[in-house]
């Protein structure tokens, strides 16, 4: 374990922690949330630090032989033919959600709103964002990747994988200790975030399909035509 491998881990983390998922849906749920609820917006964090830390340990542990075992089937024509199709399909799809697309043939503009509620929504919130953005979190993979390539032990990388989720979420706890410190003067321009944010929401949506479905058809076009 080299001083350069951890630096570059934490910069990784840092990218990773401002991505939606770690920020933009905390960010929402804290201002949808009274005080006295704030302990939800907790609950929402802690699914997505041990979703994320759990993907890292399957990743780590060896997802790589349950590749080796189905990588024929896996890479068959028909396989990649599918792919194809769902990369396309998720790319066209994409379309239907921006807000510009929408606008020329007036239709009404879509908002997607975290839903509040009791922990066990939070929890569901949080696997389903956690599902939604791992594969196209390209910093947390390439950390994976980075210590898989290490060759480190055990005792090594399970710590270093828990730093990481944890400093994934540490803007989000900072900024609920800003607001719990600045009390009602903030409010204000919280709320105009959290406005930004839905009024958003859409276009967030659609260029995130938009990235996995070409990734997904670039990668199945380049194996089955190159």
């Amino acid at each position: 374990m080299t001083i350069a491998l951890l630096l570059a881990l934490a910069g990784l983390a840092v990218l990773d922690s401002t991505s939606f998922g770690t920020l933009g849906i905390p960010v929402y749920l804290m201002l949808g949330l009274d005080r006295s609820r704030t302990s939800r917006l907790f609950v929402y964090l802690a699914t997505v630090t041990v979703f994320y830390f759990l993907v890292g340990v399957a990743l780590m542990l060896g997802l790589s032989t349950a590749m080796d075992t189905f990588g024929d089937a896996l890479n068959s024509r028909a396989a990649l033919i599918a792919q194809l199709v769902l990369g396309v399909g998720l790319f066209a799809l994409s379309w239907r959600f921006d807000p510009k697309w929408r606008a020329k043939r007036n239709l009404p503009e879509r908002t997607f709103e975290p839903r509040m509620g009791g922990p066990r929504t939070m929890v569901l919130v949080g696997l389903a964002a956690g599902t939604l953005e791992v594969a196209t979190m390209v910093p947390y993979l390439a950390a994976v990747g980075m210590m898989t390539t290490s060759g480190l032990a055990a005792g090594q990388w399970v710590p270093l994988l828990a730093a990481y989720v944890l400093i994934m979420i540490l803007p989000a706890l900072a900024l609920m200790g800003v607001r719990a410190a600045a009390g009602a003067r903030l409010e204000p321009k919280l709320e105009r975030l959290r406005a930004w944010l839905v009024k958003h929401s859409s276009s967030m949506l659609s260029w995130g399909m938009a990235i996995v479905g070409f990734l997904l058809a670039r990668d199945a076009a380049a194996r089955l035509f190159l």
